[in-house]
């Protein structure tokens, strides 16, 4: 089960408004070891497209650095459908390589009336799709 605060959900929720009709994509890291999501990182998608979404290179890997140097992991790979479900394509599941995120998904496509808002996770770990639980809080205790 994802555990996550409103104020967290929320921000995801806003970025992938603020970018559609691209894709938006980011990170929620969280003290090693935890498991409890705690800093929003919006990140650009370096692929400015609403069929798919790219990290810059550079950009992860700064982000990275960042993360080993406050001892942080990613705790939410998050990115927004813009008009489709939010369930991991095959694409999404290729790339997924951070076996202990939830692998959140924001589907936007609500946006233009063309379907229900969704926010979902997963787990995704060799190629399987585990959707599980969230559940917001308005605080960790």
């Amino acid at each position: 089960m994802l555990t996550l605060t409103k104020a967290l959900h929320d921000q995801i929720v806003a970025h992938a408004r603020q970018d559609h009709p691209d894709e938006a994509c980011g990170v929620v890291a969280g003290p090693a070891g935890s498991g409890r999501p705690e800093r929003f990182i919006p990140m650009l998608n370096a692929a400015r497209s609403p069929t798919f979404y790219e990290f810059d290179s550079a950009d992860l890997l700064k982000l990275y650095r960042e993360m080993d140097d406050r001892d942080e992991e990613p705790v939410i790979i998050y990115h927004s459908h813009t008009a489709t479900e939010a369930y991991p394509s095959r694409t999404d599941i290729s790339y997924a390589n951070e076996p202990g995120a939830h692998y959140v998904l924001v589907s936007t496509a609500d946006a233009d009336d063309a379907g229900p808002f969704q926010f979902r996770s997963f787990r995704i770990a060799d190629g399987e799709v585990t959707e599980e639980e969230v559940r917001i809080v308005e605080s960790y205790a």
